[in-house]
């Protein structure tokens, strides 16, 4: 029998430790999922041409990249070990934090779970690359004007996710903002200011395309 917070009894059914942690395992396995699946599809890719170093040829922030790399090898790690570009984060790896955002053809990712195998012929564009000869990009500017920051170390992430989030069209609230910025989180709870910081930058960054 258990007891209800209330006091009185209910059945229910009784999970034994082992049982607990068998589903504990089967549940991450699961959650791992779509991740290993990647990285195996992209290791049969490179295994099938005779190679587990694929060459792989992209654009970051408008310069021509060609790489040789381990096919496991994430964005995240290419950007921050390889080309010292660190204004992308690492933060969960696990794609629920938002802090390693960057746009890929235009497009906002988490970087933490996008192999490099995949990006033949993709155009990469990172905080580092979104200003113009020195003078700050609206949305960069914007989260100045409105202290859309504390501490900056999601900051990369959330200007990035906001300036795709105005060119996919849904910058047209205050709420509509909040919900598609939603997988981007501040640990400093700057929302207000993020925000703020959308709005303000929103008809620039449309006129910009």
């Amino acid at each position: 029998m258990a007891k209800t917070p209330g006091g009185t009894n209910r059945e229910g059914p009784r999970v034994s430790r082992r049982g607990l942690l068998q589903g504990s395992v089967a549940s991450g396995a699961a959650a791992l999922g779509n991740f290993a699946g990647g990285a195996a599809q992209a290791q049969a890719d490179a295994q099938a041409t005779g190679s587990t170093t694929p060459t792989v040829s992209f654009s970051i922030n408008g310069k021509t990249q060609t790489a040789t790399l381990d096919a496991r090898t994430t964005l995240l790690d290419y950007l921050r070990e390889d080309l010292d570009l660190t204004g992308t984060k690492v933060g969960c790896n696990h794609a629920q934090c938002g802090a390693c955002t960057v746009l890929i053809d235009g497009a906002r990712v988490n970087s933490c779970l996008t192999l490099m195998a995949t990006l033949e012929g993709s155009e990469v564009t990172t905080i580092e690359g979104i200003s113009d000869e020195g003078e700050l990009h609206p949305m960069q500017q914007a989260f100045i004007d409105n202290d859309g920051f504390q501490c900056g170390y999601c900051t990369p992430g959330q200007i990035m996710s906001a300036i795709g989030c105005v060119r996919e069209g849904h910058a047209g609230s205050a709420p509509e903002i909040r919900e598609y910025m939603s997988g981007n989180l501040c640990r400093c709870g700057a929302y207000k200011g993020i925000v703020a910081a959308v709005e303000q930058a929103r008809d620039q960054v449309e006129e910009a395309g």
